[in-house]
């Protein structure tokens, strides 16, 4: 919950209606790497989430100690060595859909979209751009995403021993099920 409350926080802007924002605190990312030697898998789904349907803006928080690997090793290897969980203790993003319409996310099926905004991981904030999808589909949003980071960009450094044996490119998926938010209206 608290990781959720920090997403709900990276939300600077007013919400014009409390209808038109969603929510969830159990998203999920996965990440998937490939080389030679092994593949590399991991997933989260503690992702607190927030989105406008407004204006179109967007925030997600994920703690990285979240997130899950097939073996013990590799996930203590993820936080201690790579991305050193206890000093950054989790990823954020926060943008917008570019050229957000509201109505057509309420076309049928999933409508293809571009978000942009920061990425932030272990300490270091990029602006990028990334394709999406965004369906309304029994009054829950639905938002997906498939994108590929380079470690090297956010200062992730990876021991010489084992360089080789680390893809250049991790492939990050995003899915959240966001559930419109209810408000009690004030007397």
């Amino acid at each position: 919950m608290k990781y959720f409350l920090v997403a709900l926080s990276l939300l600077s802007w007013n919400l014009a209606s409390a209808q038109s924002k969603y929510t969830t605190p159990s998203g999920v990312v996965t990440f998937f790497s490939s080389t030679p030697l092994e593949d590399i898998a991991a997933n989260s789904n503690q992702v607190g989430a927030v989105f406008d349907m407004t204006s179109g803006q967007m925030a997600f928080t994920v703690p990285m100690k979240s997130f899950q690997f097939k073996r013990s090793l590799m996930q203590e290897h993820f936080n201690e060595n790579y991305v050193e969980s206890d000093k950054f203790p989790r990823a954020t993003f926060a943008g917008k859909v570019v050229s957000f319409q509201p109505d057509v996310v309420r076309k049928a099926g999933p409508q293809p979209v571009q978000v942009e905004g920061d990425l932030t991981i272990h300490g270091v904030k990029r602006h990028i751009r990334v394709p999406g999808t965004l369906e309304l589909k029994d009054n829950q949003l639905i938002a997906k995403s498939k994108f590929v980071v380079a470690p090297a960009d956010y200062n992730i450094e990876i021991p010489a021993l084992v360089r080789e044996n680390i893809a250049k490119t991790v492939e990050v998926s995003v899915s959240l099920l966001c559930k419109p938010v209810i408000t009690v209206a004030q007397p």
